[in-house]
């Protein structure tokens, strides 16, 4: 069970690291090419709700874990 909790906590860091990196890429490109800014924006948003999702999800994980256990 050790490893299992390990393993999730692992891919909600890389969750959290993953789309922090990604929306500060789509930042800096919409900073340096003013053509292509609303590809970038619309994909900033995307990663956005993207880690919400992720994030219910986790919680969701735990309280069901949590009720039952």
């Amino acid at each position: 069970m050790d490893l299992l909790k390990e393993m999730a906590d692992a891919f909600i860091v890389l969750i959290r690291v993953g789309a922090s990196f990604r929306v500060v890429f789509c930042l800096i490109k919409i900073g340096g090419n003013e053509q292509e800014s609303e590809g970038y924006k619309k994909k900033a948003r995307n990663i956005v709700v993207f880690y919400i999702i992720a994030e219910s999800v986790w919680q969701i994980k735990d309280i069901v874990v949590g009720y039952y256990m």
